[in-house]
């Protein structure tokens, strides 16, 4: 248990004898017995009833220090409820008076382990503890841990550096799961990493903690924010910018107005919300995000840094982007050119904000980024066109074809397609999205014709792991292809293995595809992979872990030699029959 120095902690400021004082009693005396009655006497509890009744617990075998530890704890679960109770009663200023007086009277005893909670709970009642006492819990580490959260926050908010240790471990794992499930090794095209309602997300762990930590303290809420602003800007890690947006929707899941009604971004948030679990933006709610963008007044500009970083979570942008291939579609449909959209053109305004949420938070030039003409005048009208070249192809196939030989697929892509890619942010982000559509519609000659121009893009966004994870996911659609040696050599050669070495990320998403798909994969290509994959020394234990498991599946999958060798001869010749590709 704990020393007796801390059972008793604090007494003697009471003027309440302990178990130094009987010591002292017992060392100075004559006659010890004598002495041991008169300190029960006086210390023990005070009614008369229990003169009688004491003795006859004695009789029964009953120790006193068990008698009198069930009437402490009874009485202290009475003192408890009435805390409680008090904290709920008459007028404001009287009840919290009474409470502070408890505090006073109390406090000295916190360090007692019995008494401890009756002071904790005195002080969880009390919106402001007094400056001192939050001092001395703050100085001890035991207390401070003992406190409830409505204490900590009255600490935390004049403490950052306080907080900020509390709040890192959360970021730090929040990061990591988000990491887990872009590499996980379960690959599909109906799972991934954006599967998740905005609703389940809120209820991770981290979330809800934070939200418990912040409770309905503007000032903490605040800090937590520029955590993540400093953290986005020292990391480019855009996964802060879902976090600043699942938090505020987590408070505002709770209908908890004093933050909500001062965060500038709320309104502009909750109608993304709603578009990102949809997964698409519709015409009605295109119209009220236009209204808050266009309503930011002169001189509260300021609010742009805000909202580009929830336009930059990766949520948000999954969604513009989508919406955006979806308008492409329909215009295509209805031979109307893309400026002439203005769905069309505020879906590109919400994307170049959120893709220029970094410069602008990292300049503290609050305004919004220049569209570039040739993006709506030349890059989305090729965009269609490729979506044109795909219907042609289609209506041509079904043509009687006496007349014609087959038409070739449209093989080469204009080089300024490529260029786009290459220089213009949102062209490339629109142009990804193009071919994770094409992949998942199971069009090979679409997506074999604009892969190449996947090798260089701006910032190497073909090679982030957002697009590597819907990639590779996509990718088990066209599972049949991995069969043909052309498919593989376009896709590992052409694509994946130019960045291998200097990419570890790459090499990873490209382990975990084969993981999933080697059994599809011609056996001489499969082969060469796994030498060009293999882990070098600069490797890090991931692509070690995924390249291990890989060679285990691979080796369950080769015949063993005894099998090889000793085929009985059999008497009877019989038909040959190609064997079906071992699984």
């Amino acid at each position: 248990g704990p020393a007796p120095s801390e059972m008793y902690a604090g007494l003697q400021e009471l003027g309440v004898a302990n178990g130094e004082d009987l010591k002292e009693t017992l060392t100075n005396c004559t006659e010890p017995l004598k002495a041991i009655e008169q300190f029960q006497t006086e210390n023990g509890v005070l009614l008369p009833s229990l003169q009688y009744a004491l003795p006859f617990l004695d009789l029964h075998g009953t120790p006193r220090l068990e008698f009198h530890q069930s009437v402490f704890d009874e009485l202290r679960e009475k003192l408890l409820e009435r805390v409680s109770a008090i904290a709920l009663e008459g007028k404001v200023e009287e009840r919290y008076k009474k409470l502070e007086d408890l505090l006073e009277k109390s406090f000295s005893l916190v360090k007692m382990p019995s008494i401890q909670p009756v002071v904790m709970c005195v002080m969880k009642h009390l919106p402001k503890v007094p400056e001192k006492k939050l001092k001395l819990v703050m100085a001890d580490k035991d207390l401070y841990k003992a406190c409830a959260v409505e204490v900590k926050r009255q600490i935390w908010q004049d403490n950052q550096a306080l907080f900020g240790d509390e709040v890192s471990p959360l970021l730090k794992q929040y990061i990591l799961e988000k990491e887990n499930i872009l590499f996980s090794n379960d690959i599909s095209f109906l799972q991934n990493f954006f599967s998740p309602s905005p609703k389940t997300r809120r209820q991770g762990e981290v979330v809800q903690k934070l939200t418990q930590m912040i409770g309905k303290n503007v000032k903490l809420y605040d800090m937590v924010l520029q955590f993540l602003r400093t953290l986005f800007l020292r990391t480019r890690n855009v996964h802060y910018c879902t976090l600043r947006a699942e938090l505020l929707m987590s408070l505002h899941d709770l209908e908890i107005s004093e933050i909500c009604t001062v965060d500038p971004c709320h309104k502009f948030t909750w109608c993304l919300d709603a578009c990102i679990r949809e997964k698409f933006v519709d015409n009605k709610r295109a119209r009220e995000l236009q209204g808050f963008l266009d309503g930011v007044k002169k001189g509260q500009e300021q609010v742009l840094g805000d909202l580009s970083m929830i336009l930059c979570d990766p949520f948000a942008i999954n969604t513009l982007a989508l919406s955006t291939i979806r308008h492409l579609q329909d215009l295509v449909g209805q031979d109307t050119l893309p400026r002439e959209s203005p769905d069309l053109l505020l879906l590109l305004r919400m994307l170049s904000l959120g893709q220029g949420a970094w410069d602008m938070i990292d300049s503290q030039v609050f305004k919004e980024p220049k569209m570039e003409a040739e993006l709506i005048t030349r890059f989305l009208p090729l965009l269609m066109s490729f979506v044109v070249d795909d219907h042609t192809f289609t209506v041509d196939q079904k043509l009687p074809s006496e007349e014609k030989g087959p038409i070739p697929y449209p093989s080469t892509i204009p080089e300024a397609f490529t260029k786009f890619l290459q220089e213009n942010r949102i062209a490339c982000e629109i142009g990804l999205y193009y071919i994770l559509h094409i992949t998942k519609q199971r069009n090979k000659n679409a997506f074999l014709r604009l892969l190449p121009a996947l090798v260089e893009t701006f910032s190497d966004l073909a090679f982030s792991d957002i697009f590597l994870h819907l990639l590779t996911g996509n990718l088990t659609l066209l599972g049949d292809e991995f069969a043909l040696e052309e498919f593989c050599t376009s896709l590992f050669d052409g694509f994946f293995l130019t960045a291998c070495s200097r990419k570890e990320n790459v090499h990873r998403h490209v382990l975990r595809l084969l993981l999933h798909l080697h059994h599809k994969v011609a056996p001489a290509k499969l082969e060469s992979l796994q030498k060009a994959l293999e882990p070098t020394k600069q490797s890090g234990e991931a692509v070690k872990e995924l390249y291990n498991q890989l060679t285990e599946k691979l080796e369950l999958r080769k015949p063993s030699p005894a099998e090889v060798t000793e085929t009985p001869s059999m008497e009877l010749p019989l038909p040959t029959v190609p064997t079906p590709a071992s699984r």
